[in-house]
């Protein structure tokens, strides 16, 4: 069973690549929370393929419907959602769906569906016979599934599986920033031998340098921050290195080829202490989440492999009353928060879908000379992963924080009736 997060703040979601959409139900999220479709589709929009110029050339609208888990005792607020219709029978029926409203406790059911599919561009990898795509999960789903799987766009293994990430991700965020103000970003610093001369974690440095780690980061800060980083094509904050990305994952796409990225997340405003010491701790969850996402190949933590060539003298962050002075940790020590921002890097692999001749095999194990015939993909996987990262990275946070509030008991939340009425 795949779910994400969990045991006290999970998200599950169906759906393949060209199927007729996807479902997601967001589970544990506390009653009182405000949720709008707008505020959902914001970072929905962000996902969507077809939204940027250096993604993919499938275009989705993507839009939200919200099924269940919202009540307000306006009901013709709560139902101003977009109408859903289905015809069947000769007849068509027709209901409302939710456009915004308080969260009640339950499941949170959504719905997008898939309008855009070309799935004839995938004969040449159906049936047993089929080509298995060199870098994709063609081969080992086929012959795991005893040939049941759906090959189209890659099913269920394909990127628009995040859909559901992204849906839960924006729960936990608005959650996480209602409560503790925290945002969570995340900006490209590295595209094949390109880097960025200047980082997320590093302003986030410099923004420590301004306020004291007992003081929350302003929020208006964070917006205008995040704002920079959504405005362009590539989200990073050295636009030097965003103009020669731009300009190589243009040439990987005109030679039919593509190209790896690394792609920073940084949460601000962490609440401290919580997390476990060791088997749940959330260094392991976050690695683990972050690492396994589609095409990921590597995630670091703080300092991240640079440690490797440092002394302990050179590595540890000096503590004073007021704080942690830097943050080589990363957020976390002994799997634990410690109120510094968290830091990730999780490094991508070359998009698997290129138009170059490569050597494959069949399913049937036949070996071919293999050239993709059609598709429309992603030169550099890692220019839309970051909201996905930053979804991950909100639902382990927000599950991490409602396990730490089952520490502390509060009576009053077991009182139905009180003496004087």
């Amino acid at each position: 069973m795949e779910i994400l997060g969990g045991p006290y703040f999970s998200v599950a979601g169906a759906g393949e690549s060209h199927g007729p959409g996807y479902t997601t139900i967001v589970f544990g999220c506390p009653p009182g929370l405000f949720l709008s479709r707008e505020r959902i589709q914001a970072y929905l929009d962000r996902r969507r393929p077809g939204g940027a110029r250096l993604g993919t050339a499938r275009s989705e609208a993507d839009r939200l419907l919200l099924l269940s888990g919202l009540y307000q005792e306006e009901l013709e607020t709560l139902v101003a959602g977009p109408l859903l219709t289905m015809a069947a029978g000769g007849q068509t029926h027709t209901t409302p769906t939710y456009q915004e409203g308080v969260t009640t406790g339950e499941p949170i059911a959504c719905l997008v569906l898939s309008t855009a599919r070309r799935s004839a561009d995938y004969g040449q990898v159906t049936g047993p016979s089929g080509a298995a795509r060199p870098g994709h999960a063609d081969l080992v789903l086929h012959h795991q599934s005893k040939g049941a799987t759906d090959p189209r766009g890659g099913g269920r293994a394909s990127y628009r599986a995040t859909i559901s990430d992204v849906i839960g991700g924006s729960v936990a965020r608005l959650f996480l920033a209602a409560h503790f103000g925290t945002i969570i970003l995340s900006s490209v610093v590295r595209v094949g031998s390109l880097r960025a001369s200047y980082s997320l974690q590093d302003e986030a440095a410099k923004l420590l340098a301004k306020h004291s780690q007992i003081e929350p980061v302003p929020l208006a800060t964070l917006r205008e921050l995040e704002a920079r980083l959504v405005e362009g094509d590539i989200p990073c904050l050295d636009p030097e290195f965003a103009a020669e990305a731009a300009n190589l994952i243009e040439e990987m796409r005109e030679a039919g080829d593509s190209v790896g990225a690394m792609v920073e997340v940084v949460a601000f405003n962490v609440p401290p202490l919580v997390g476990e010491p060791l088997y749940q701790s959330l260094k392991l969850r976050l690695m683990g989440v972050l690492g396994g996402l589609n095409a990921a190949r590597s995630c670091e933590v703080g300092a991240g492999i640079d440690v490797v060539s440092r002394r302990g003298s050179e590595n540890n962050d000096p503590i004073r009353s007021t704080g942690f002075v830097s943050n080589n940790h990363g957020g976390m020590l002994g799997g634990i928060t410690t109120g510094m921002p968290l830091v990730c890097r999780v490094g991508f692999k070359p998009t698997s879908s290129i138009f170059k001749p490569q050597k494959s095999v069949r399913k049937n194990l036949e070996e071919i000379d293999f050239q993709l015939e059609k598709g429309r993909h992603d030169p550099c996987a890692g220019v839309r992963a970051g909201i996905t990262l930053e979804s991950r990275m909100a639902i382990e946070l927000m599950n991490a924080v409602l396990v730490q509030q089952t520490r502390s008991l509060d009576l009053d939340n077991f009182v139905l009736f009180r003496q004087g009425g």
